[in-house]
């Protein structure tokens, strides 16, 4: 399994990281959910292999033997899978990549079962009571699955096109606040990420006597105060004149009627 979702992993990074084209304007970003969403419903397969397996051993107790190798093997597999399932974890994090994380959280249930399997020999042995194996392993599977409903949680809500977190937002909001006064203001404020690349969308409120000139150069520096506030965001703006939505006005023109489009 672990193997199989690497592979995933691997190539929903590289769809992800292709930029955007003619077909996806917004770029190949939100592929890096589909991984995600895999690598928990196969977390939730195991937790449910195990869950069953302990059930079967609560109810008909088999003996522990050979667990020399068994242990050492489970041991040694651990330590790997712990430091991997860090490192990817907290690249993951740092990178903002959803299937990284996801990556290393699935190799981190291989760690809690790995755990669960050492301390259910450790207490067989010590009591000597066969089904406090099939108990741990039985913890251990509920944890598992917990993590992978999280995980499957978690990709849903990103296709659903879900809003920045309250961090983000508050960083989005404090760079518009620099710019707040008499003559400018905000409003329609909207935000959704894409595997790492974030959203905004709002409207720019100025004076009607501006010029275009001096809104174009407000809102140049309004998109780049927020990118500087949340790297990888794609800014959009619309200006519009403070109290009220532009009112088109109709335009006598000589010669023959033609349509006139307002600019935006």
């Amino acid at each position: 399994m672990n193997l199989v979702a690497a592979i995933i992993t691997l190539v929903a990074l590289t769809v992800a990281a292709r930029p955007a084209d003619a077909s996806h304007h917004y770029g190949h970003g939100k592929a890096e959910y589909f991984p995600a969403g895999g690598e928990g419903v196969m977390i939730f397969v195991a937790a449910g292999v195990i869950l069953v397996n302990a059930v079967r051993r609560f109810i008909h107790p088999v003996p522990l033997d050979s667990l020399g190798l068994g242990v050492a093997i489970s041991g040694l597999a651990t330590v790997v899978n712990a430091a991997v399932g860090l490192l990817l974890i907290r690249v993951g994090r740092r990178e903002r990549s959803v299937t990284l994380t996801a990556d290393g959280k699935h190799l981190m249930t291989d760690v809690w079962t790995s755990a669960g399997v050492l301390a259910g020999v450790v207490l067989v042995g010590v009591t000597g009571r066969q089904r406090l194996d099939p108990v741990v392993g039985a913890v251990v599977g509920i944890n598992i699955l917990v993590t992978g409903g999280r995980l499957v949680a978690q990709s849903a809500r990103a296709l659903l096109d879900q809003s920045l977190g309250p961090q983000e937002l508050a960083a989005v909001v404090a760079a518009l606040d620099r710019f707040r006064s008499a003559e400018v203001g905000f409003h329609g404020l909207q935000t959704r990420e894409s595997g790492r690349r974030r959203f905004v969308s709002m409207h720019v409120l100025v004076l009607g006597a501006w010029t275009v000139q001096a809104g174009h150069d407000l809102v140049e520096e309004v998109e780049r105060a927020i990118r500087e506030a949340l790297p990888d965001t794609t800014v959009l703006t619309h200006l519009e004149p403070r109290g009220g939505p532009p009112r088109v006005q109709r335009l006598r023109l000589r010669g023959p009627p033609r349509s006139v489009y307002p600019t935006g």
